[in-house]
C-alpha cells in the first residue's frame, strides 16, 4: 500500500512515519509513504496557500488552486483514493480504517487555518473527522489515520490475531488484560487467567468485553454482533450501571 500526504508542513511526518510499527512496515516494503509540500503547487514567489474568505470573517482559508493543481499532478499517472480532513466529515472508525486499508493508494489532504475553500471537496472521495473538536491542522489526523490503517495491513503485526481481538474489531471494547506479577500491592490478576483453561478464558474475555462496553460505550452495543445470551448480559449490565448512576 502507498500513502501520501499533502500539507504545508510535510516535515511533521518525518519522525512518526519512521518509528515503531509504521517504520517497520516501511522497512519490510508493506507500506510506502511520501509527504508532499502543498507550497510546491503555488504560483507566486511567496508560495501563498491561503487568503481572506469572501464575505468577510475571521482567519484565512486554504486556497482552491494549489490543492487542485497538486491533485492534478499526483493523480495524473496513477489513481488514488483522496481523503480530506474536516469537522464536517464522517467520524473515523475501525470500519472506515478497514475499508481504507484495502485501497492500493491513498492521498490524504491536510488543511490549516480556518479550513478549505469549499470547492476543494469536489475532489474528495472521502471526508473524515476524528471527532467533535478542532485541531490546528490536518497533519495529526493524517498520522492517526495512517497508524490505524497500517495495523490492518497483512504482515504488519507480528501476531495476525492482534487485529481481531483489539477494541472495535467486533464492535466491542477490548477485554481487560494483565501481565506479571500476578499480585501487586494487593491487586490480583483474575484467577481464571491463571487457570490454563483456554475455553473458559475465551468465554470470560468475551463477557468482560460486553460488560466494559456496556459501562463505558453503551452506544457501541447496537452495532455489535451479540447472541441472545450476550444481549441478556449486556442489558443486565446496562440496568445495573444506570441504577448506580
Amino acid at each position: 500500500m502507498r500513502i501520501e500526504t499533502v500539507s504545508v508542513f510535510p516535515q511533521m511526518f518525518d519522525v512518526p512515519m519512521s518509528l515503531s510499527i509504521i517504520g517497520r512496515a516501511r522497512e519490510k516494503g508493506l507500506l510506502s509513504f511520501a509527504a508532499h509540500d502543498l507550497r510546491d503547487w503555488t504560483g507566486d514567489r511567496h508560495r501563498t496557500v491561503d487568503d481572506e474568505p469572501y464575505g468577510g470573517g475571521q482567519g484565512q482559508l486554504m486556497m482552491v488552486q494549489p490543492v487542485f493543481e497538486a491533485l492534478d499532478d499526483l493523480l495524473a499517472h496513477e489513481p488514488a483514493t483522496v481523503v480530506f480532513f474536516t469537522p464536517a466529515g464522517e467520524p473515523f472508525s475501525h470500519a472506515i480504517a478497514t475499508e481504507l486499508s484495502k485501497q492500493s493508494r491513498l492521498v490524504l489532504v491536510c488543511g490549516r487555518y480556518e479550513g478549505f475553500d469549499e470547492r476543494v471537496y469536489t475532489r474528495a472521495d472521502r471526508c473524515i473527522s476524528l471527532g467533535d473538536y478542532v485541531l490546528t491542522g490536518g497533519e495529526l489526523a493524517a498520522m492517526v489515520v495512517t497508524d490505524a490503517i497500517c495495523r490492518l495491513l497483512p504482515g504488519v503485526l507480528g501476531d495476525e490475531l492482534s487485529n481481531v481481538e483489539e477494541s472495535f474489531a467486533d464492535g466491542l471494547l477490548e477485554f481487560p488484560q494483565y501481565t506479571r506479577p500476578s499480585v501487586y500491592r494487593d491487586l490480583a490478576v483474575p484467577s481464571i487467567l491463571l487457570s490454563g483453561d483456554h475455553q473458559k478464558i475465551a468465554e470470560w474475555r468475551r463477557k468482560q468485553s460486553i460488560l466494559k462496553t456496556a459501562q463505558i460505550r453503551p452506544d457501541l452495543l447496537e452495532r455489535a454482533s451479540l447472541s441472545n445470551d450476550e444481549w441478556s448480559i449486556a442489558r443486565a449490565a446496562l440496568k445495573d450501571y444506570n441504577g448506580r448512576a
